[in-house]
């Protein structure tokens, strides 16, 4: 099968080109080598490659820049997945794109079924929003997988800022006020690949998923979970005390969902895969320090 991913060089991206190399016929593409913002050049990489599955690994994630960058996180989050699902349409591909739980509002008080209202309150959200209609208006072969709070050892994430600060702070302060599911990079692109398999050879349906860390925590718990796992394995000199604090004492310029929590009931029962195992995805913390 012939798969152009994009997003090549991110936290999923990277891994699922590590593991589509030996399994397909792989154009796996950074920044660098395909602007998805530009529709010719998308069109043009898909006429010459003929793909029959396009993965989207590429985002503007960049949170809080994207308030006074919104142009910017448009292009990249609703206009290149555009270009992407118009070709795919065009060559009869299917597409595979990673959302966010960002597209929630975080007021509601149970975890969010892929059928609940959505109503984002950043531009990020709204941006990855609009990514995920401009989507399903222009190719009906679509599986959009929202996920949250991505940990790997590529790129830059929560967990990597956390150890570099422990290494130089006894004491760190960790909003407690934000709830989610954290979920290993590594886990969303298996996942990613499970469903790609299924889904092209007809054995499960198209449309929105779930799928995330398989227990909600808190920000600051968290924190501590990955804090106590590299001092266990050496990896800190000593378990920083994590204080915790209300976000309104460290605004910013994006408003995050209080609580994002995701349901992932269906993308078990259509796929047979189960949340992400997080914890035990901490065991390993030795390749997060750059």
């Amino acid at each position: 099968m012939n798969i152009l991913l994009t997003g090549a060089d991110g936290q999923v991206g990277r891994e699922l080109a590590a593991r589509l190399r030996h399994r397909a016929n792989l154009l796996a593409a950074n920044r660098a080598a395909l602007d998805i913002t530009d529709r010719n050049a998308v069109f043009q990489a898909a006429s010459s490659f003929r793909p029959e599955l396009i993965i989207n690994a590429a985002a503007y994630t960049a949170v809080d820049k994207a308030e006074s960058d919104a142009d910017t996180a448009y292009a990249v989050n609703r206009d290149a997945v555009r270009h992407l699902a118009e070709a795919a349409a065009a060559h009869g591909a299917a597409v595979l794109h990673i959302s966010t739980d960002y597209v929630f509002d975080g007021a509601a008080d149970a975890p969010y079924r892929e059928t609940d209202p959505v109503n984002p309150q950043s531009v990020y959200g709204k941006s990855k929003l609009a990514g995920e209609e401009a989507l399903a208006a222009a190719c009906p072969r679509h599986i959009i997988l929202r996920t949250a709070w991505v940990f790997g050892e590529h790129g830059g994430n929560f967990v990597k800022t956390l150890l570099r600060l422990g290494r130089r702070q006894n004491v760190l302060n960790v909003v407690d006020d934000q709830r989610g599911n954290p979920t290993y990079a590594d886990d969303a692109a298996a996942a990613l690949l499970q469903m790609a398999e299924q889904a092209v050879q007809g054995k499960a349906a198209w449309g929105v998923y779930h799928f995330a860390g398989d227990t909600a925590v808190s920000r600051d718990e968290f924190a501590r979970a990955v804090l106590v796992q590299a001092a266990t394995q050496g990896l800190l000199p000593r378990v920083p005390e994590v204080r915790p604090v209300s976000s309104r004492d460290y605004p910013s310029s994006a408003e995050r969902p209080a609580d994002s929590r995701l349901d992932c009931r269906k993308v078990q029962a259509a796929f047979g895969i189960a949340p992400s195992d997080w914890r035990t995805a901490l065991h390993d913390l030795s390749g997060y320090f750059d």
